[in-house]
C-alpha cells in the first residue's frame, strides 16, 4: 500500500508537506499542491480511513436500510434501480455504502447499533415499516437520515410524486371515455395514500362516482394477491371497464385472470400499471404506466444526505419531491358510451 512516506520520497518533500497538500493547507504553494496531488494519483495513493476518521470526524461510509417484505431482495425491479443509483452516487461523491440489518454474525443488534458499529456517518431508508420502533430509534437518534418515500419532521426525505402519477393514469382512463374505473392499490402506506389522493381527485375533477366495490387492497409487488383481486372485480354485476393496478409486477397476476377468463386486453378491458420497470414495455399488449424515477430518487437521496453529513446547506429537512413520466402503451382502449 502506498504511504505519505513514498509520495513524499517520489516529490522531494517531507511527509508533513505532502500531509498539508493533500488536506488543503494554505501554507503550501500551490506549485508543491500539484506536485504532491499528480504523484499521489500516479501512485494510486488512497489515504487510511481510519486516519481520515480521527482528523475529519467522517468515516465516509453511508448506510442504507431496505427491508423487502416481498421476499424479492434486490431483483425488485424498482427498488435495485434506486439502490444501484444510490451506490453510484455515494461513491461519485466518495463514499462507500453499508448494508444495515440486525445481524453481525450471529449477534443480534438494533439498526441504530449497527450504524454505530460501522461507523455510519449517515443512513437511506428505504423500503421499511417506518412504524418499526427500531426504525423510529434510528430516525431520532444523532445520526442524519434522509428517508424514500416517508416523512417524518426532523429529517429530509425524497418522494416520489405518487399523487400526481396516480392523478394522470386515472384521468387518461376517464378521458379515453371510461366511467367504471377500479383500482387495486397497495396495502394503506403514506405512498397508498398519496395515490388514492390522486386517484379520487381524477374522478372529482371528471364528475365519477366511484362505488367502494371498485376499490380493492392488495399487497404491492404480489401478483397472487393482484389476481384474487381481479377476480373479485371481474365477478361484480357491474364490473368496471378499466383497471388501475398497483405496480407493474402485480398486474401480471391481474393479467393471467383476465386472459383465463376468456377476455382481451384492451378490446374487452382497459388495464394500466405503476412503476414503468422494463417488464412493462415487453408485456404483450405494452403496459400503459407512470414510470417513477428512480434513478435522481436515489441520487437526491444521497446528494441530501452528504449535504447534511459535511455540514453543508441549513441543516434543515427538506421535502424533495420527484416527478416521474406518463407511458402510453396499448393496453388502453376508448371506451364508447353506452
Amino acid at each position: 500500500m502506498v504511504t505519505i512516506k513514498d509520495i513524499s520520497k517520489a516529490c522531494g518533500v517531507s511527509p508533513a508537506t505532502v500531509s498539508k497538500a493533500l488536506n488543503g493547507y494554505d501554507e503550501i504553494s500551490a506549485e508543491t499542491v500539484e506536485l504532491v496531488k499528480r504523484k499521489a494519483r500516479e501512485l494510486n495513493y488512497l489515504p487510511n480511513a481510519a486516519a481520515r476518521l480521527l482528523k475529519t470526524n467522517i468515516s465516509h461510509n453511508i448506510g442504507v436500510l431496505f427491508v423487502d417484505d416481498t421476499m424479492s431482495g434486490l431483483t425488485h425491479e424498482y427498488f435495485s434501480r434506486i439502490l444501484n443509483s444510490v451506490k453510484e452516487e455515494a461513491e461519485a461523491q466518495g463514499y462507500d455504502i453499508t448494508f444495515i440489518s440486525n445481524n453481525i454474525g450471529k449477534q443480534k443488534m438494533s439498526f441504530l447499533q449497527h450504524c454505530r458499529y460501522r461507523n455510519c456517518d449517515g443512513v437511506v431508508i428505504a423500503s421499511v415499516d417506518f412504524q418499526n420502533p427500531e426504525v423510529l430509534e434510528l430516525v431520532r437518534s444523532e445520526v442524519p437520515v434522509v428517508t424514500i418515500d416517508y416523512s417524518f419532521d426532523n429529517s429530509s426525505s425524497v418522494l416520489s410524486d405518487n399523487e400526481e402519477g396516480a392523478y394522470q393514469l386515472a384521468s387518461y382512463l376517464a378521458d379515453q371515455g371510461h366511467r367504471k374505473i377500479a383500482f387495486i392499490h397497495g396495502e394503506r402506506t403514506l405512498v397508498t395514500q398519496r395515490r388514492l389522493l390522486g386517484f379520487h381527485r381524477a374522478m372529482r375533477d371528471h364528475g365519477i362516482q366511484v362505488p367502494p366495490e371498485y376499490l380493492a387492497e392488495a399487497r404491492y409487488h404480489n401478483a397472487e394477491a393482484v389476481r384474487t383481486a381481479t377476480a373479485g372485480l371481474l365477478d361484480l354485476p357491474e364490473p368496471p371497464t378499466a383497471i388501475m393496478y398497483p405496480d407493474d409486477f402485480a398486474f401480471v397476476g391481474g393479467q393471467t385472470e383476465i386472459l383465463e377468463r376468456g377476455l382481451r386486453i384492451p378490446d374487452d378491458i382497459s388495464v394500466c400499471g405503476y412503476d414503468g420497470i422494463n417488464l412493462s414495455e415487453i408485456l404483450n399488449p405494452r403496459l400503459t404506466t407512470w414510470r417513477q424515477d428512480a434513478v435522481r430518487i436515489g441520487k437526491e437521496s444521497v446528494r441530501k444526505l452528504v449535504e447534511t453529513i459535511e455540514g453543508e446547506g441549513t441543516g434543515a429537512a427538506e421535502q424533495i419531491m420527484v416527478s416521474g413520466k406518463f407511458l402510453i402503451g396499448n393496453s388502453v382502449r376508448r371506451q364508447t358510451a353506452e
